[in-house]
């Protein structure tokens, strides 16, 4: 009994240091997929309704990029690891003033983690190995902005974000938090670089080399992981040269980037590896990584698709359920996949791909089989959103009557397209197969459902009318919205200032 005793005490000393070890890199111990959750959308999904579906599909992890209350109250008790955010618009505000970000922690952090979200003890009374990773993971982060130092922003960020971090760190600090919520910040892979195109030349970008150096440094002494977006399909956009095979993980590619002794043959390793040099070359090597968004869209480009996504979504989860990591930083991948669900009301400045980055269609419905564990064989695969309610099975259509050379009918669809999502129109888009008319239902017909099917939104002047019958064609979808209650909808995508938006725009609508 005294050497069984004795033997077990060993175990759990050993356990201890085992846990000690996992909690310094937990990115590194984890085997499972996160995913991102925005709620740009004109109907979203009630959070409790969302808090099911990952559960239903083991994403046991969801990157917020807001502190929305409906949805961290949604999540408390779920067992969902929870990376919150906060928009690159109040960084300002909680650079210049440290009250900002002890009241932002008291009222998005604070509350919520004593009140179950993401709460979770590791016992010495059961520490097996299993136990231990699982437990581990569930630590939670604050993500301070997103993406802020994008060419694209000119700067605007370059001196908020780093204050940022630093106040939301001591308000966590003065709140007892500290060791339960470490602070980070979310970057587009353009913060690094390689001047050769080789991963091991990486660095990062000369024009903020300074400020990265301050980051990473502040992550280094909190115990906090970088955190990178990765997006191929950005780099096939952007360069229609780019080689496709190289953006999947299809095995040898006709284009490998040949570095050293290493053969790189999907841009995802080549690119991740290159955060990793620039980690290593600025004596950082010791940082962990978490990949913030990877993922690819469905529609709205010509190499957005259902096929393409799959295929990159697939071989991109089986990669990295191997365990190896890449050739720089072996072991398991820490990854969000972007996204949960389309969203129709997001910015589409970048292109019309932007509102179809999800796994799911805005219902939560699955868009093709996908093994989140990596197995990629048909069973384990996602299951659709549960209990989702719909308004009534009709549709706003373009009258046969109407003739397409009246002025009245191009205005009302550019009307009706400035208002709702027609980004599922055009050139090999999913609905690249309709003919004139059925261009013009789309749009009436998104603008009908975003408005709740009021029965003012299918007029269009006298142009159009309902139907009973789905006027759905091949690849494109006429969609019938959510039905969403004026109480359920508290998140961004249709709120106080957006209903009225939606009167007005009724009322507009009765001139055509």
């Amino acid at each position: 009994m005294a050497a069984a005793t004795a033997a077990a005490w060993r175990w759990r000393a050993l356990a201890v240091v085992v846990l000690v070890a996992a909690l310094s890199c937990t990115a590194r111990v984890s085997h499972a997929i996160g995913v991102n959750w925005d709620t740009q959308l004109s109907h979203p999904l009630p959070a409790s309704t969302v808090v099911r579906l990952l559960q239903d599909n083991g994403f046991d992890r969801v990157k917020l990029f807001d502190a929305e209350d409906s949805i961290l109250r949604a999540l408390r008790k779920s067992g969902i690891q929870v990376m919150v955010g906060i928009p690159n618009d109040m960084l300002a505000d909680l650079a210049g003033n440290p009250k900002a970000a002890e009241n932002w922690v008291d009222r998005n952090v604070t509350g919520h983690v004593h009140d179950g979200v993401d709460i979770r003890k590791v016992h010495t009374d059961d520490l097996s190995f299993a136990s231990l990773t699982r437990r581990v993971v569930m630590s939670r982060y604050v993500a301070v902005g997103n993406e802020p130092f994008l060419t694209t922003f000119n700067g605007t960020y370059l001196n908020t974000t780093f204050p940022a971090m630093q106040n939301v760190q001591a308000a966590l600090s003065k709140a007892g938090l500290a060791d339960k919520v470490k602070v980070t910040v979310p970057l587009n892979a353009d913060v690094y670089e390689s001047s050769t195109g080789k991963p091991s030349d990486g660095d990062f970008r000369g024009d903020i080399h300074g400020l990265m150096l301050t980051i990473v440094q502040f992550l280094s002494s909190t115990g906090a992981p970088f955190v990178a977006n990765v997006y191929p399909f950005i780099s096939l956009y952007a360069d229609p040269n780019f080689p496709l095979d190289y953006a999947f993980f299809q095995g040898a590619s006709s284009n490998p980037v040949v570095d050293g002794s290493v053969t790189y043959h999907n841009t995802f390793d080549a690119n991740h590896d290159t955060l990793v040099a620039a980690l290593r070359k600025n004596g950082f090597g010791n940082v962990s990584i978490i990949v913030g968004e990877v993922g690819w869209p469905t529609d709205g480009d010509v190499n957005a698709n259902l096929d393409y996504a799959r295929r990159f979504n697939q071989g991109f989860l089986s990669h990295i359920a191997t365990g190896q990591g890449t050739p720089l930083r072996p072991g398991p991948v820490d990854a969000y996949l972007f996204s949960l669900v389309d969203e129709d009301q997001k910015s589409i400045q970048p292109g019309n791909f932007e509102r179809h980055w999800g796994v799911f269609y805005y219902d939560g419905t699955p868009k093709y089989p996908l093994s989140l564990t990596g197995t990629g064989n048909g069973g384990n695969t996602l299951k659709p959103a549960r209990g989702v309610k719909y308004l009534e099975k009709k549709w706003c259509v373009l009258k046969p009557s109407a003739n397409l050379d009246d002025q009245k009918v191009g205005d009302s669809v550019s009307y009706a397209c400035g208002l709702a999502d027609c980004t599922s129109l055009g050139y090999k888009t999913s609905c690249a197969g309709l003919d004139a008319r059925g261009n013009v239902s789309y749009a009436y017909n998104s603008y009908y459902q975003t408005m709740d099917q009021d029965d003012r939104a299918c007029n269009f002047g006298g142009l159009a009318a309902t139907t009973n019958v789905d006027p759905s064609a091949g690849t494109c979808r006429f969609i019938v919205e959510i039905d969403v209650s004026d109480a359920a909808r508290t998140t961004r995508g249709v709120g106080a200032a957006a209903a009225v938006s939606i009167a007005a725009a009724l009322v507009v609508l009765l001139v055509f």
